[in-house]
């Protein structure tokens, strides 16, 4: 397993790590993720532990905590040797301060982590989303609160915009806080956003991008093609996940998947292993985040590390993925000269 220095710190990561959406199943949301009990998360640990991937991503709302629950009873015994990142801002309580980045929140939000986690600290606490009402210079204050109680290492956030995550870090700078290392954002074949303005930023300011859905939101198992029905297990299947998720254009997803076929015939892989190791090769990506609901999908993803695509065939995905860019970026585009994109 390849390890990559977290942003512009000192720690490295596994380029993998396993997210616990599918822990627990705790309400309808979740349920279409997975529903690994204790057991089956011990299990899921132990064949990461035994590839190399010892990093474990969390959140206060998955399952409303029995994910952490369950992640916590999977890796007791062996804490010192797993990575621990897990994250919190939305609501998780009824009460008026039950969400947000505020201290009163934010505070206890990591508490409660920690108590469900069965651990002293957190490695990698991220925000799970901007709040705009809380000024930053509180959440960042806090933040240096909580490492300097040992509670947490690094911190991180998920789901900023370049100016939420520039302004961030320029008072960080400013004041002498804690500076965000990681931003955990949505990448995929068929979600390159990211690469319009917070790759650049990632890469000027040392911010690992941490990467989740890299799948598409479950598009890019290979089990989704022209002229076939979804399969009954899939979460595209369920209205309240899809509605949230990023929208997709049929045609688009296709075309993707057809290069995604090629590229399998030429490699000998599965398309969900061309997708991740694809992601393993952009600028700025320190870590992937796979999803498993068994062994079997784990044991498959596990199998994007320990090769590479080819020039080539990057530049094959590269173009059957390529949309068209949202303004000002496709006027930066047409002044290469000054404004390069990211490589």
């Amino acid at each position: 397993m390849e390890f990559r220095q977290l942003g512009g710190s000192g720690f490295k990561v596994p380029v993998l790590s396993l997210g616990t959406g599918t822990f627990g199943g705790g309400n309808e949301f979740f349920k279409v993720w997975g529903a690994s009990d204790v057991a089956e998360a011990t299990r899921l640990v132990d064949v990461c532990l035994d590839a190399g991937l010892c990093m474990f991503d969390s959140a206060d709302i998955y399952s409303n905590g029995l994910a952490e629950e369950i992640l916590g009873q999977a890796i007791k015994g062996r804490r010192d040797k797993v990575i621990i990142s897990t994250k919190g801002t939305f609501r998780s309580g009824p009460g008026a301060n039950d969400v947000g980045s505020s201290r009163y929140h934010l505070t206890r939000a990591v508490d409660a982590s920690l108590r469900r986690l069965g651990t002293d600290t957190i490695d990698l606490y991220q925000l799970h989303g901007f709040d705009a009402v809380t000024p930053i210079d509180e959440v960042l204050h806090t933040f240096d609160d909580l490492v300097r109680a040992g509670k947490v290492l690094y911190v991180g956030c998920s789901n900023f915009s370049g100016w939420h995550l520039m302004k961030s870090l320029a008072i960080a700078d400013r004041y002498g806080l804690p500076r965000y290392v990681a931003h955990q954002a949505y990448y995929s074949l068929v979600g390159r956003e990211y690469e319009w303005e917070l790759m650049p930023l990632a890469l000027d300011q040392k911010v690992s991008a941490v990467v989740w859905s890299p799948l598409g939101w479950g598009r890019l198992t290979g089990k989704v093609r022209r002229g076939q029905p979804l399969p009954k297990t899939s979460r595209l299947q369920s209205k309240a996940v899809t509605d949230i998720g990023p929208q997709v254009a049929d045609e688009y997803l296709y075309r993707v998947v057809d290069a995604l076929d090629e590229v399998a015939r030429e490699t000998g892989k599965t398309v969900p292993q061309i997708a991740l190791n694809w992601l393993l090769q952009r600028p700025s990506v320190a870590n992937v985040i796979i999803g498993a609901r068994n062994e079997e999908q784990l044991r498959q993803n596990l199998g994007a590390v320990g090769w590479n695509l080819t020039k080539d065939q990057v530049a094959k995905l590269d173009a059957a993925s390529a949309s068209p860019l949202a303004y000002p970026y496709w006027h930066q585009r047409g002044f290469v000269e000054r404004n390069p994109p990211p490589a």
